[in-house]
């Protein structure tokens, strides 16, 4: 069995999960369970990006300890996850001592014996929200980062440790090129590769002490100095998995077959993280799938425009995990920017999923129940197989490039062709001896059956509970009706 290593982005615990931590969450765990209805083994690693200054000062206006802090807001990440169906085979934290620091300290030393990094005095405009300096030519025509505009950038001067990405301009340009790295969607490899002709500029891999506040991992050799978050957060994707403290187990699982991030953290995985792989002697990530933002209602997520969408809540709200999970893989394209909204949300679940495949699950459960045929003689292995099911064979290809959208619109093409041959056969308007023969016919024949089990197979990556549910349903001898998969939101 051969394995596959995913990863999505390390968040920050500095404030609560909002919708857009959903999406990522979502679209990492579809691509996980498609892998292991491929017959991979599977690790999905996440965790909690914990040593930024952003996270000291977070900790002091909740006046707490930056450990404290961390201990608390980690947690609604992983509540989060478990309320979406979401399993991480590995959580790994940033500030965890005995594994994560030890891989941060050995990945500098890596890069350091290769000549690669090096001290120097410098100043430069610093964005507390990135965690990154930029330059007067990176910001908007107020002198703002793009990513977090409103907030005035600080001018810092200090003398910290440096990286020599200039260094590896031609491997990354040919990495990108040659999709050895492969950056999908194409947009995205287009920005990496601007980014590189642009001319690459040396980073800050460190921070003083006193301006870190004394909080990280610190640099080995200088405890003065504490390792750059990017640096360090971005190792948490090897300490998990062994990387510094277990290398039978970071051997088994290295490298990242696909790295799954949102747009605005682009050059640190797709350069800084290569170029800091090349150099420590280490194993490149495979794929980096880029997904775009959520906006609320066409505006952009702000806590002081009051919009930022709870997904617990709407969870909670709309009967569990399924009908979220669906609004975001289907009504947002996986390769750009998409918008939530309640009202679409309700009128979405309606439409898909209460009047089609809700509708459709009793239609058939129902003829099955009225036939009163024994359904025990369906094999049901053959819908697990990608190859022989129709519709996950279909969904394939689309999901190897990260297509949630357009593979569940795939899948909702058979809903609607099924609910159409229903409508056209009408066993409940012929004689009785004519109904019986035609239901015979329509559901253990070749079609209603079969096609909702094929259907049901296909829905496992996108809507675990419910594919569980058409499974049990029509798995076995007997079927019945039962109540509906999805009430209507009136």
């Amino acid at each position: 069995m051969s394995k596959f290593y995913l990863t999505s982005a390390i968040p920050y615990v500095n404030a609560s999960p909002h919708i857009g931590h959903a999406q990522e969450f979502v679209y990492t765990d579809v691509i996980k369970r498609f892998q292991i209805l491929k017959g991979k083994k599977v690790t999905y690693l996440c965790g909690a990006d914990e040593n930024g200054l952003k996270i000291v000062q977070a900790a002091e206006k909740a006046n707490q300890s930056p450990q404290l802090f961390c201990d608390i807001h980690q947690k609604e990440f992983l509540d989060l996850a478990q309320k979406l169906d979401v399993e991480f085979n590995i959580w790994q934290r940033g500030t965890d001592r005995d594994r994560h620091f030890l891989a941060s300290q050995k990945l500098w030393q890596l890069c350091d014996q290769n000549g690669d990094i090096y001290k120097k005095s410098y100043t430069g405009l610093y964005c507390i929200g990135c965690e990154t300096f930029y330059t007067e030519d990176e910001l908007d025509k107020k002198g703002e980062c793009f990513e977090h505009p409103g907030k005035k950038l600080e001018k810092v001067s200090e003398e910290n440790y440096f990286f020599r990405l200039s260094k590896y301009q031609k491997f990354l340009k040919e990495l990108v090129i040659n999709d050895c790295l492969r950056i999908i969607p194409e947009i995205r490899k287009k920005e990496a590769l601007s980014f590189i002709n642009n001319g690459l500029k040396d980073f800050s891999v460190s921070r003083s002490k006193k301006r870190a506040k004394n909080w990280g991992v610190p640099v080995p050799n200088n405890p003065n100095q504490i390792i750059y978050v990017w640096f360090d957060a971005l190792n948490i994707y090897q300490s998990g998995i062994g990387f510094g403290w277990n290398e039978k187990l970071y051997k088994i699982w290295s490298p990242q077959d696909v790295m799954v991030i949102g747009k605005g953290i682009l050059r640190f995985h797709a350069i800084y993280w290569p170029a800091i792989l090349k150099s420590a002697g280490l194993k490149l990530p495979k794929n980096l799938f880029i997904h775009g933002y959520l906006t609320v209602d066409g505006q952009k997520m702000s806590k002081t425009l009051g919009n930022v969408v709870d997904p617990i809540e709407m969870i909670k709200k709309y009967r569990g995990a399924d009908p979220l999970r669906y609004y975001l893989l289907r009504e947002i394209p996986s390769y750009s920017d998409g918008d939530f909204s309640e009202r679409r949300f309700k009128e979405l679940y309606n439409a898909d999923l209460a009047n089609g495949l809700g509708n459709l699950v009793s239609r058939v459960a129902k003829l099955c129940e009225t036939s009163k045929l024994d359904f025990s003689s369906i094999d049901l292995k053959i819908f697990k197989s990608i190859k022989s099911n129709r519709v996950l064979n279909e969904i394939e290809p689309l999901l190897e490039n990260f297509k949630f959208d357009n593979a569940l619109e795939r899948i909702w093409k058979s809903i609607k062709g099924l609910d159409a041959y229903i409508d056209r056969e009408r066993p409940w308007e012929k004689t009785a001896r004519e109904a019986k023969k035609r239901l015979e016919v329509m559901v253990k024949g070749s079609k209603a059956v079969v096609s909702l089990l094929e259907i049901g197979y296909a829905l496992q990556p996108f809507l675990p509970e419910t594919s569980r549910k058409i499974l049990e349903q029509f798995s076995a001898p007997k079927i019945k009706f039962e109540s509906p998969l999805f009430p209507r939101i009136k």
